[in-house]
């Protein structure tokens, strides 16, 4: 990829539940610039919009994003990392971060080649942030995040862990609470591990257990960070108690990391990856407490045939910003761009 000259790189997008980024990779130097954050025209800007209606306005979205991010110009190929399951072909089969409930499949690979005029390569966000990561881990390994929802990639022998069709990967949507009022997915089921233990799921567990023992709360930091009042409650609050040390605030996050803790375990027994990255909003900005809490159950748990020193360095924290899809979009358009890219030609 040393053809490619550093200042016409691949455009490169990161589509979330809440956020769209979009910056410049350059294969020459394996560097990122000129990042760009707005809010997503989807469902939390518009809860109420049918599926369609909202599938459209982010495709419109990202079109209009990569076209301003290179001055009207096309783009040389277009990578985009997406949040929800994505077949090799680049079709969406859901997004219930983005759009909610499962509509029609998107083909979105082929609609944004055919908008932007460039080679357009979309991959699950995971997907795309374990390429980041492969960069630099010697084996294999599993990514973890903890944000808006729950989800997990496995990076093996030189390839993420996901069939043609977009299966694996999805740990969020493993149902871990079969009981009928269990919390409620984005996607629409109960009881899934996202619903339980990403960070929505620690702000309404947070929530209840405050209405549930309010002298308890009142008496805590979070307490005390939020006036007493349950409703003000808010993620940030959460993480910064933890990391003071609150007793309450901690024990309503133990909660929630006990059935992640029992996925990881599973993961681990099935098909021996020894190395867990810890990435998203919520769990890195809790930080280091929340890796001692998830070590903490996995030793609880027990790994088969690891001892508690070899548990506690399976699991390490990820890089603290919000890059990962963008640079792990743009590594693997680097590693898959076809020939004519690679020798720089338009």
């Amino acid at each position: 990829m040393s053809g490619v000259p550093a200042d016409d790189g691949f455009t490169v997008l990161d589509v979330g539940g809440t956020t769209l980024r979009v910056g410049t990779y350059d294969p020459a130097t394996g560097t990122l610039s000129r990042v760009r954050r707005v809010p997503v025209d989807g469902m939390h800007r518009d809860p109420g919009a049918p599926v369609p209606v909202l599938q459209q306005r982010v495709v419109e979205q990202i079109v209009r994003e990569a076209g301003a991010h290179t001055g009207g110009r096309p783009p040389r190929a277009v990578g985009v990392a997406f949040a929800g399951p994505i077949t090799a072909a680049g079709l969406v089969l859901a997004a219930p971060t983005v759009w909610g409930r499962r509509g029609d499949p998107l083909p979105l690979g082929e609609v944004l080649t055919e908008r932007t005029g460039a080679p357009a390569v979309v991959v699950n966000d995971l997907t795309a942030a374990a390429w980041r990561y492969a960069a630099g881990e010697p084996g294999d390994f599993c990514l973890l995040t903890v944000s808006s929802g729950i989800g997990n990639k496995v990076f093996r022998g030189g390839e993420v862990l996901v069939d043609a069709d977009g299966h694996g990967g999805e740990l969020g949507h493993w149902v871990c609470d079969l009981s009928p009022d269990a919390p409620l997915c984005d996607c629409g089921g109960r009881g899934h591990l996202g619903a339980i233990a990403s960070g929505r799921g620690v702000l309404a567990a947070a929530r209840r257990a405050a209405r549930a023992d309010g002298a308890a709360f009142r008496g805590s930091r979070l307490g005390a960070r939020c006036e007493g009042r349950a409703e003000r409650i808010d993620n940030r609050a959460i993480a910064e108690a933890v990391r003071a040390g609150d007793p309450f605030a901690t024990e309503v996050l133990r909660g929630t990391v006990t059935p992640l803790a029992q996925a990881v375990g599973a993961v681990f027994a099935s098909i021996g990856v020894c190395r867990y990255i810890l990435m998203g909003g919520f769990a890195l900005a809790v930080g280091e407490p929340y890796r001692r809490l998830l070590v903490a159950e996995l030793q609880r748990l027990g790994c088969f045939g690891m001892d508690t020193g070899q548990v506690d360095a399976m699991v390490s924290l990820g890089v603290a910003d919000d890059d990962h899809g963008l640079i792990g979009v743009g590594r693997l358009l680097a590693d898959r761009a076809p020939v004519p890219f690679a020798q720089g030609a338009s």
